[in-house]
């Protein structure tokens, strides 16, 4: 039987958003099921693209409070990635287990960490709205480029900072052409490697054959080589 349903919007891959709407729904459906936890990743919170407030599923449905955790960071929202400090709520049993793991497994982050984490979510928070405005212009420009590209096709997302294009059609014409070796995301991700130095993340790794990730969270002339390479490989 399901033990855990774990929801993240924004989402990584794909920047989909739940509307509140959408997380009623899921609620009404859990309430049915009262042995199963539910997890909310909250960690792009922050980065929503939509303009819209964001929501979870204790937002949604606040009977959940009981069997829920909301797992969140400030490695996205203060761009702290190398500070690796995230943050849990949730019933004091599931924490107090999470806790005596994590002291045999990571021994604990450092003390100057954790200062700095707090000192980011309890100071100013103007930090956070131009950069939306610069994840928002890159957003833009990176999915318009996309759905420019020949074997391309390339939804908005709500948020997160990742764009993840439909390759289907572009891997069956590599591997037609025999640029490739086999009609595989994996092997895309290593052509465009290899071959034009550009990284990205095969969507099979997510669950989802055909696609892949690239990350925005980077400059925009560092996304326009990128995505000029990405075009010559695909031409």
């Amino acid at each position: 039987k399901t033990k855990l349903v774990m929801l993240n919007s924004p989402s990584n891959p794909t920047g989909a958003v739940y509307t509140l709407d959408e997380l009623k729904a899921l609620g009404e459906v859990l309430l049915k099921h009262p042995h199963v936890l539910v997890a909310t990743d909250d960690m792009y919170e922050h980065v929503n693209l939509t303009g819209d407030k964001f929501y979870n599923i204790l937002n949604a449905t606040p009977a959940l409070k009981d069997r829920c955790i909301v797992l969140n960071g400030v490695s996205k929202a203060y761009s702290m990635t190398g500070w690796r400090i995230g943050y849990a709520a949730g019933p004091s049993y599931i924490i107090k287990a999470m806790g005596i793991l994590q002291s045999q497994s990571t021994s604990n982050p450092t003390s100057i960490s954790q200062v700095a984490a707090q000192t980011a979510i309890e100071g100013p928070q103007d930090c956070i709205t131009p950069m939306l405005d610069a994840f928002k212009e890159r957003h833009a420009y990176v999915v318009d480029r996309f759905n420019t590209i020949r074997g391309l096709s390339c939804l908005k997302a709500g948020g997160a900072f990742y764009a993840f294009p439909d390759a289907r059609k572009a891997i069956s014409n590599l591997h037609e052409t025999g640029k490739i070796a086999e009609a595989s995301d994996m092997a895309l991700a290593e052509y465009l490697l290899e071959k034009f130095d550009v990284a990205v993340v095969p969507g099979s790794a997510f669950g989802a054959e055909g696609y892949f990730r690239i990350s925005f969270a980077t400059s925009m002339d560092n996304l326009i080589n990128a995505l000029d390479r990405i075009e010559k490989a695909l031409s």
